[in-house]
């Protein structure tokens, strides 16, 4: 038996988080750019993405979890989909 059986599959428990908070975080960032669509999903979805992988990262540096990367990106692309929708919402209205 090699030591790749070994290991569990899907990674820590805790891995969920980092993995949500990624694609929501793409998913704000590309709808942020649309105007009516940012206001009402991107926001939302930026936020979501931003809180799930900020607790991602929480539990990464707690040792519960070892995404850290998808968990950081996530993160980091919800701030700046809630960043473009703030901006597109003061410019336009």
């Amino acid at each position: 038996m090699s030591h790749k059986d070994d290991e569990p599959r899907g990674g820590a428990p805790g891995d969920r988080l980092g993995d949500i908070a990624l694609p929501l975080g793409i998913v704000a960032l590309v709808g942020s750019f649309v105007p009516v669509l940012g206001d009402f999903v991107a926001a939302p979805l930026g936020l979501l993405a931003l809180v799930l992988g900020a607790l991602g990262v929480w539990k990464n540096e707690r040792g519960l979890a070892t995404n850290f990367g998808p968990s950081l990106i996530g993160a980091t692309l919800g701030a700046l989909a809630l960043l473009i929708v703030l901006l597109l919402f003061a410019v336009t209205h």
